[in-house]
């Protein structure tokens, strides 16, 4: 559930202020993980390596409160739920995007991550969840390595989102530079940099 909220009721409301009509609001982080985890648990188990990245993002969201505000338009929304989005090649050799419910249980999302991009990939519709859900994008580009990517501000789409490439082999361990863009007015600095911190925690010690 999506609702309009003051934003003199959070702690964003001087970010409000500042970031709302500033020109180019939107900021990018650039961080490399260490995905050694993701890829044995992937090849152990049999998941999808995306799938368990786009878990570890929604399970490093959740844990902070500012993921759940947006600025949509002129307004600052208040959600209750996340959603992880991911981009899947359709039937038609194009793109189309696939929102998944985020869920603490991962065989769940993972049931709800194949179950949706299938029948996204297979009607070339996409799957709209931002009515109630607070959505983190993400593109996966895999035809090649990526030092990183610089999103912009459409002024329509202000959701955080995240771009990676292939991941690289170092030695014994599996490195995949990200890049994340936010909305100031949703967060600061230090929030994004608790979430890439998150983000390699939960990858470290997810099972």
């Amino acid at each position: 559930m999506a609702r309009e909220i003051h934003p003199q009721e959070t702690s964003r409301a001087a970010a409000f202020e500042l970031w709302m009509k500033a020109p180019n609001p939107m900021v990018t982080f650039f961080k490399t993980l260490d995905v050694t985890n993701l890829i044995r648990i992937s090849k152990k188990r049999g998941f999808k390596f995306n799938m368990l990245l786009d878990y570890c993002i929604g399970k490093a969201a959740v844990g902070i409160k500012e993921f759940y505000l947006l600025p949509v338009g002129d307004k600052l929304m208040q959600y209750d739920t996340i959603a992880v989005n991911t981009i899947v090649k359709n039937k038609d050799g194009e793109v189309s995007s696939c929102d998944i419910l985020f869920t603490d249980d991962l065989a769940q999302f993972s049931c709800e991550y194949l179950q949706s991009t299938a029948q996204v990939a297979q009607t070339a519709q996409d799957r709209d969840l931002s009515d109630d859900s607070m959505v983190i994008g993400t593109s996966a580009i895999v035809a090649t390595e990526l030092d990183g990517a610089v999103g912009m501000n459409s002024g329509i789409f202000n959701n955080p989102f995240i771009i990676w490439g292939k991941y690289r082999k170092r030695s014994f361990r599996y490195e995949l530079p990200i890049s994340f863009q936010f909305h100031h007015t949703q967060m600061d600095g230090a929030h994004a940099g608790q979430f890439l911190e998150n983000l390699q925690n939960e990858i470290k010690k997810l099972k």
